[in-house]
């Protein structure tokens, strides 16, 4: 009996210490995964805190391209300066890549001069809310109400709103009665809403100070103009590529009422946007956007920031294939590569 009882007793312990291996095992292997993950996600923070220092790099580099300071270019006659035409430039600095595009106000749509035509061929092309609205009328009254908020009078433009329509929609605020001060104040307006301002913002501005686009436009803005034939659009973009590759003035012709004709000088016009976008060889990317202007203050700083974005919201990235046609990859500033 008492040798039964010790086999028993030695059974039992022995199950004992399995299930506490068992256990330890568990456990061990539960940190072994936790320690994993932690480890992946510093690796992440770290990959995604280089690649913002590396894109807010691009910036500065844009800036000194915009002043066409650099030195050592390939052929002196080319212009050393950067297209602000929406034209795509890549730096190279080992497994790391960084893409810069540039684009003046001056070819976006000016809120505050332009016509209520061109106001309403902008409109028309937004995606229209599911609110079961006729979209004509919409249309018009969003005209209207941009109309009321940037002229100096109370009188209602017709499809527009001035104080009393505010009020009736339950709003605490009326129009300002003057110019919009930046694009982010559109979405007060009386019927704008979110998805309208957001797909209107990359095509907007308040610093063009003109009714009409130059040619640094984008592709986008340049299918809005009421007057333009697409076909027209697309030998002109090609035409513009091609003579940014080289650093040759663009001559080829389109006309529109629309359009100024002359070529942008983007430091004389104003206001421009950068966009820099890193890319490690992990596969991290990071973005920023700015949006700078002349500074006529102090010549140690050229340039003052109107705007930063620190994770610039890219619905395209700059290294996607669509973005590869806008790319200049003949430039002369060899000594940003290796």
């Amino acid at each position: 009996m008492i040798y039964n009882l010790n086999i028993k007793s030695k059974g039992f312990a022995l199950v004992l210490v399995l299930w506490v291996l068992s256990l330890l095992t568990l456990m061990a292997g539960s940190f072994a995964l936790g320690m994993r993950r932690e480890i992946s996600i510093t690796e992440g923070i770290k990959n995604n805190a280089q690649a913002i220092a590396i894109a807010e790099s691009g910036i500065a580099i844009a800036e000194l391209m915009l002043l066409g300071s650099a030195t050592d270019s390939i052929n002196a006659e080319q212009d050393k300066s950067w297209r602000t035409d929406g034209s795509i430039y890549q730096i190279n600095y080992g497994d790391t890549r960084i893409r810069i595009r540039m684009l003046s106000e001056t070819g976006k749509i000016d809120i505050n001069q332009a016509d209520p035509q061109l106001l309403r061929a902008l409109f028309s092309r937004a995606p229209a809310p599911d609110d079961r609205k006729d979209p004509l009328v919409r249309v018009a009254k969003l005209v209207g109400a941009v109309m009321d908020w940037r002229d100096s009078d109370d009188t209602v433009s017709p499809d527009g709103a001035e104080k009393p329509e505010y009020q009736t929609a339950g709003l605490k605020y009326h129009p300002a009665n003057k110019a919009f001060q930046n694009i982010e104040e559109l979405q007060m307006v009386l019927g704008m809403d979110a998805e309208t301002f957001k797909w209107l913002e990359p095509l907007i501005t308040v610093y063009s100070g003109q009714a009409q686009v130059d040619k640094s436009a984008t592709r986008e803005v340049l299918s809005l103009l009421p007057d333009l034939d697409p076909a027209i659009i697309e030998q002109f973009l090609e035409a513009r590529t091609e003579n940014a590759k080289f650093g040759k003035p663009l001559t080829f012709p389109i006309t529109s009422k629309y359009i100024n004709g002359a070529e942008a000088d983007a430091l004389q016009s104003g206001a421009v946007t950068i966009i820099s976008e890193a890319r490690l060889a992990d596969g991290s990317r990071a973005a920023v956007g700015a949006l700078v202007i002349k500074s006529e203050v102090d010549p140690a700083l050229p340039f003052q920031v109107l705007k930063w974005q620190r994770s610039y919201a890219n619905e395209i990235s700059l290294f996607s294939t669509a973005m590869n046609e806008l790319l200049v990859a003949q430039y002369n500033e060899p000594q940003f590569n290796d």
